[in-house]
């Protein structure tokens, strides 16, 4: 499997767009890497993750952002059952589980029921130690041109929790333990 291969027939290389997927797929890839690092006694396979984070937003294509030159129909909130349904449509489903559960701290399906979110409803949570290790480095970067934490620059746990938090205090929570588990900073240390 060639993530850029997949990556390039969905987004126009030299494109405002493809630069910034690229840009965030490898601040992020490179962020799962360090905590899979972190965590080589739990033997993550780091093979897949470099893949799957890589390809975690690949649906955004389809959603309505303009702000990071989307000009799809769907809500951004979609963007990952998207991209799970386009990575399964060929083959690829540990990569689509990914794509589908990074969103947040994953999304539960109360989350989804109780917010009248436009998802099919079951459980988007990460499960697996690759899936919750791309999903936590997920957050450290924004794609947005006007929030920090994009061009590169990394945010801090305790931002990342307190904004999670403000969305849901369970998914605040849930990073926070990721977080522990990953040995990264946390704000009660």
């Amino acid at each position: 499997m060639d993530p850029q291969e997949i990556i390039n027939a969905h987004y126009l290389p030299g494109t405002d767009l493809h630069e910034l997927f690229m840009r965030h797929a490898d601040l992020v890839t490179e962020k799962s890497l360090e905590i899979a690092q972190n965590v080589a006694h739990l033997h993550p396979d780091t093979a897949f993750i470099q893949e799957a984070a890589m390809l975690h937003d690949i649906g955004i294509f389809m959603t309505h952002a303009p702000a990071i030159h989307c000009r799809g129909s769907h809500p951004y909130v979609c963007h990952g059952f998207l991209g799970r349904q386009l990575l399964d449509d060929m083959g690829f489903y540990r990569h689509g589980l990914v794509s589908e559960r990074h969103t947040g701290a994953g999304i539960t399906l109360n989350n989804i029921t109780s917010n009248h979110l436009p998802l099919p409803h079951r459980d988007m949570v990460p499960v697996t130690l690759e899936e919750q290790i791309i999903c936590v480095a997920d957050k450290f970067y924004s794609k947005s041109p006007d929030k920090k934490g994009n061009e590169g620059n990394e945010r801090t746990v305790e931002k990342i929790i307190a904004s999670l938090s403000k969305i849901d205090p369970g998914h605040g929570q849930r990073f926070a333990q990721w977080a522990n588990l990953f040995h990264l900073r946390h704000p009660h240390e």
